[in-house]
């Protein structure tokens, strides 16, 4: 029986869901939004604070100050909390209403951008923000996610040797990347591994993180406006780009078979079944990391209206029961499954 005294001393590690009978295709998913944060995030933000503590960077009158769409905000908010440090996130109008509200009630500072610079978007907007706000107040210590190592560690130390112990003979493995820690961490790993693990990158389309021109995204968390400083793509064999209305569709099909997941997890399933249908997969063990879950995004991905008001009609499934016959809203949920 687990017993603890600060919420980052929990983290489910070993929950899987297979996924063989939702998509036609062997596939494991790793849980990772069981924790008191609700995301993959938890694990980075504990090991760049802690590693700065370590070094003496954060002190007790430090801010911590970070950039964020949403996740490792929520992640620093829970840590900083628990610490009793002060938290300044600096987000921009992508982040879901959610998210920002349990930022705000762990006691941080959240402040929204609402317009994106010339060369680098939102994202360039919200680091010009933070650097600024560090220049004018020495306290202010920025963990800066998309340059720091402990980012990456975080899952060499943890997440990859996790998926290794429950999945022994792993051939392939998919990883939706943003600041790419996740990816970086979990490849360097399995580079050193006993046996050839391929390691396939899942980004959105509009993310210039492999080099492709930026464009609209409007759901947080995967992709980035610029190449990633921690990518070294040596470790990535294969990248596969994923339009956010599949994103979507694939949401909103694992809702109907019970699972909420968020819009991170939905991108890197709909990019694995996208690579596992162009692959022989007899006798195939793959993996995907799911890095979230689906509760921030229910006034987004599970909002009608919103997802209806971008990407048109035609990514809806069914999403509520008929009048008078559920039965009839099964049959027609089966259909409308993108799976």
């Amino acid at each position: 029986m687990p017993v603890i005294s600060v919420p980052q001393a929990f983290n489910e590690e070993d929950l899987y869901v297979d996924l063989r009978q939702m998509l036609g295709q062997p596939l494991f998913l790793k849980c990772e939004g069981f924790n008191f944060a609700g995301s993959i995030k938890l694990k980075a933000a504990t090991e760049m604070v802690e590693s700065a503590e370590r070094r003496g960077v954060i002190t007790r009158d430090s801010i911590l100050v970070e950039s964020s769409s949403g996740n490792l905000g929520v992640a620093l908010s829970m840590i900083a909390a628990s610490k009793g440090y002060r938290f300044f996130c600096v987000t921009d109008t992508r982040c879901n209403l959610a998210t920002r509200l349990m930022m705000e009630a762990l006691g941080s500072t959240v402040h929204v951008v609402s317009e994106g610079t010339a060369d680098g978007g939102l994202l360039g907007a919200r680091l010009a923000f933070v650097r600024d706000l560090c220049a004018a107040n020495p306290h202010c210590v920025w963990l800066s996610q998309y340059t720091n190592a402990d980012n990456w560690k975080a899952h060499y130390r943890r997440t990859a040797p996790a998926i290794a112990r429950g999945f022994p003979d792993l051939d392939v493995l998919f990883i939706g990347v943003g600041t790419t820690g996740t990816l970086m961490g979990c490849a360097r790993w399995f580079r050193r591994w006993h046996r050839p693990v391929r390691i396939v990158a899942v980004d959105s389309v509009g993310s210039a993180i492999f080099g492709d021109p930026p464009g609209r995204r409007m759901i947080p968390g995967l992709g980035m406006s610029v190449r990633p400083p921690l990518l070294d793509e040596s470790y990535v064999d294969e990248a596969v780009r994923v339009e956010e209305a599949d994103t979507i569709r694939t949401c909103r099909s694992l809702a109907m078979r019970g699972f909420l997941f968020g819009g991170s997890t939905g991108t890197v399933v709909s990019g694995a079944k996208k690579w596992l249908d162009r692959h022989d997969t007899r006798g195939l063990t793959p993996v995907a990391i799911a890095p979230d879950l689906g509760e921030r995004y229910l006034d987004t991905i599970y909002q009608s209206n919103w997802v209806r008001g971008l990407y048109g009609e035609d990514v809806l499934l069914p999403d509520g029961p008929t009048e008078g016959d559920g039965r009839a809203h099964r049959a027609g949920a089966s259909k409308g499954m993108t799976f």
